[in-house]
C-alpha cells in the first residue's frame, strides 16, 4: 500500500540530523540497518519540512530537555530519523488551540458605539451626576468657609498719608563750606558726598543759605542768584538731579539777611522783603527744589501771616513741596501761634534745648508737645540750627539719638550731630561753624589732640562708635511700621526714667526706655496708660542698648530690667491679637 504524501500543518518542526559517518552490522551494499522502509521515512520527511516546519537542531542535548519532554497534554506527533539517538530529527506539531486561544485572548477594546451605549446607561448617568454635585457643594463650601475667615479676620489699620519727610530724617547743612572741610568747599563738592548722605539714610538736606546777599544791605540781597563762591545754577541744578537719583530731596535755606545782624532786615523793609520772597520761592519752585527753610521767624513782624502765605505759594507747585520755620523759642504757646494758620509745616525750635532734664521732665515736655500738636505731624531737634553737643553733655549723646529717632514726628539733625562734632569758637567772640571731621587731615592745625575716633574715617567701620549708632537707628526709623507713624503711649516709671511705647496696628510693637540719671536704675514700668487691648509682655527681644555689653537679640524680663547710668534701651515685642 502505498504511502500518502503528508499534508503540511502549522506548528510542526523539524530537525534534520546529522548524516550518518559509516553503516553498522551486516546487510545488503547501501542499505541500513534498518532496511528500505527507514529510507523510505526518511524522504518523507524532507518533504515536510516545506510547509509550516521550524527548523532546530539538537547539539547533544539531555533527555530532560529535549523537545520531546514537552507538557503532557499538548498534541505533539514526534518523528525521529536520522539512524542515530544523538543526532536525529523531530518533527513537534503544537496543537493549533493555543494558537487561537492566544489570538482571542488580546483584547481590542470598545468601539465608539459601544462605549457610548455604556455611558449613556442609568447607572452612569446617575454617577455622573452625583459626582458633579459633589465638586460644587464642595466648591462652595470652600468659598464659604473663606468668606467667613475673612469677616471674622481683624481689620488692618489704614494707612495714613504719608510725604517723603515723613518717613526719616533731615540733615541741615547751614555752612557748606565747613561741612567740606575747606574754604574752597562748593556745590560741585557737596555733590560728591552725596554717596556718604546716602549711608546716613536721610530723607532731605537742607542747604544753605547760599544766595547772594550782602550784610545789612537789601538792595544788594538777590535771592534768586547762588553767591559765585558756592558755583553757578548750573551747578546747583546738577547737584538737585544727583540728589534725585539717590533718594535724597533738597531743601533751600531762604533767610534773607543770613550774613547780617538781623536776618529779616529793618521793619521798615517788611514789604520789600516780602516781595522777594515770593519772587524767589517761585524761581526756585520752577527749578525743581524740593522745599524751603526760613529761620528767626519770631523777628518777623507778623510772622504767622507771612508763613501761611509762602506754605500756599510752596504748596500751589505740589503737595509734595515742605516748608520749615525755625526760632529760637522754646515756650509752647509761642511755638503754637507760629503753626495756627498753616498746615503740615515743620518748625524747628529750642523746645528740648534744656540742659538738665530728668526722665520725668522729658516726658512731661513730649507729651505736652504731642497733645498740643494732636494729629498734626511735628519735627524733633533741640535748636534750629545748632549741634546737639551746644545742648546735650557727651554722655547723652546716644540717648537723645535714640530718643529723637523713635518719637513720632520728623527728626532734624545737623552736619556732625552723627559723630558727636563739637562746636567751635572762642570765648566772647561770635560762635563759628566748626569744621567737619572727615579724617586726620580735617583737624585744624593748632589742635592739640587729633582723635582719629572723632572723625567719619575712624567711625565707619567701629559698630560701638555713635556714627554707627546714627545710622542703625536711621535705618530702622524709615522701614518699621511702628516709627513710621505708630502711636505714642507714655508709661510711669521712675524720676529719672523716661519709657514709651511705639505700635501700629498687628505689627511689631517697640519698647524704649532712657535713663537720664548718673546711677543704675530698676525699670518700674506702669501700664495704667496704656490702650484697651494693650498689655506689656512678660519677656522683650533687645534691639539695641547705647552702652557696650548686652548682646542684641537677648530675651530680657520686664520685671527685671536694670538699666546702666545714661542707658537707653530699644526693646521689641510682637503683636498678640
Amino acid at each position: 500500500m502505498d504511502h500518502e504524501p503528508h499534508e503540511p500543518s502549522a506548528g510542526v518542526i523539524s530537525v534534520p540530523s546529522q548524516p550518518p559517518s559509516e553503516p553498522s552490522g551486516p546487510g545488503p551494499q547501501g542499505l541500513g540497518p534498518q532496511g528500505p522502509s527507514a529510507g523510505g521515512d526518511s524522504g518523507t520527511m524532507s518533504q515536510d519540512t516545506e510547509v509550516d516546519m521550524k527548523e532546530v537542531e539538537l547539539n547533544e542535548l539531555e533527555p530532560e530537555k529535549q523537545p520531546m519532554n514537552a507538557a503532557s497534554g499538548a498534541a505533539m506527533a514526534v518523528v525521529v530519523t536520522g539512524g542515530t539517538e544523538k543526532n536525529g530529527l523531530v518533527k513537534i506539531k503544537v496543537a493549533d488551540d493555543e494558537a487561537d486561544a492566544a489570538a482571542e485572548a488580546k483584547f481590542t477594546g470598545l468601539s465608539k458605539e459601544e462605549l457610548l451605549k455604556v455611558a449613556g446607561s442609568p447607572a452612569w448617568v446617575r454617577t455622573r451626576w452625583a459626582l458633579l454635585l459633589l465638586f460644587w457643594l464642595g466648591w462652595l463650601g470652600m468659598l464659604a468657609g473663606a468668606v467667613v475667615i475673612i469677616v471674622q479676620a481683624p481689620r488692618c489699620r489704614e494707612l495714613p498719608e504719608q510725604r517723603w519727610w515723613h518717613k526719616g530724617a533731615l540733615y541741615r547743612i547751614g555752612d557748606l563750606r565747613a561741612f567740606l572741610g575747606h574754604d574752597t568747599g562748593n556745590l560741585a563738592g557737596l555733590k560728591e558726598q552725596l554717596d556718604y548722605l546716602s549711608t546716613l539714610k536721610v530723607k532731605g538736606i537742607v542747604l544753605g543759605p547760599i544766595h547772594k546777599n550782602q550784610e545789612d544791605d537789601l538792595t544788594e540781597t538777590n535771592l534768586e542768584q547762588i553767591d559765585p563762591i558756592f558755583g553757578s545754577k548750573e551747578d546747583f541744578e546738577s547737584l538737585l538731579h544727583s540728589a534725585k537719583k539717590k533718594s535724597i530731596r533738597v531743601i533751600l535755606d531762604l533767610t534773607p539777611n543770613y550774613k547780617g545782624q538781623n536776618p529779616w532786615f529793618q521793619s521798615i523793609q517788611t514789604d520789600t522783603v516780602a516781595i522777594k520772597m515770593k519772587e524767589a520761592l517761585r524761581f526756585w519752585l520752577q527749578t525743581g527744589v524740593d522745599g524751603f527753610q526760613v529761620r528767626d521767624v519770631q523777628n518777623l513782624t507778623d510772622p504767622s501771616s507771612f508763613l501761611a502765605e509762602w506754605q500756599n505759594i510752596t504748596k500751589s507747585v505740589s503737595e509734595d513741596r515742605l516748608l520749615i520755620a525755625g526760632t529760637d523759642s522754646s515756650d509752647l504757646q509761642q511755638i503754637l501761634r507760629l503753626l495756627e494758620p498753616t498746615k503740615d509745616l515743620l518748625l524747628t525750635s529750642s523746645y528740648l534745648s534744656h540742659s538738665s532734664l530728668t526722665g520725668n521732665h522729658t516726658n512731661f515736655l513730649v507729651t505736652q508737645y504731642l497733645d498740643a500738636f494732636g494729629s498734626n505731624w511735628c519735627s524733633w531737634s533741640v535748636s534750629q540750627a545748632g549741634l546737639l553737643t551746644s545742648f546735650v553733655s557727651p554722655q547723652l549723646l546716644r540717648l537723645y539719638q535714640l530718643l529723637l529717632f523713635t518719637l513720632p514726628g520728623t527728626p532734624v539733625f545737623s552736619y556732625g550731630d552723627e559723630i558727636g562734632l563739637e562746636g567751635a569758637g572762642l570765648s566772647g567772640q561770635p560762635a563759628k561753624a566748626p569744621v567737619m571731621l572727615w579724617d586726620e587731615s580735617s583737624f585744624p592745625n593748632t589742635s592739640a589732640s587729633r582723635n582719629i575716633s572723632m572723625t567719619v574715617k575712624g567711625q565707619s567701620g567701629d559698630p560701638d562708635s555713635l556714627l554707627f549708632l546714627f545710622r542703625w537707628l536711621s535705618d530702622q526709623r524709615g522701614k518699621e511700621r511702628s516709627l513710621l507713624h505708630g502711636d505714642f503711649y507714655n508709661l510711669s516709671s521712675g524720676p529719672d526714667l523716661f519709657s514709651y511705647i511705639r505700635q501700629w496696628d498687628q505689627n511689631e510693637r517697640f519698647l524704649v526706655v532712657l535713663n537720664f540719671g548718673d546711677v543704675g536704675q530698676l525699670a518700674r514700668l506702669g501700664a495704667s496708660n496704656l490702650p484697651t487691648g494693650t498689655s506689656l509682655p512678660a519677656k522683650v527681644d533687645l534691639l539695641l542698648s547705647t552702652q557696650p555689653g548686652r548682646e542684641k537679640g537677648t530675651s530680657l524680663e520686664l520685671e527685671h530690667l536694670n538699666l546702666q547710668p545714661h542707658e537707653g534701651l530699644l526693646l521689641r515685642f510682637p503683636y498678640v491679637a
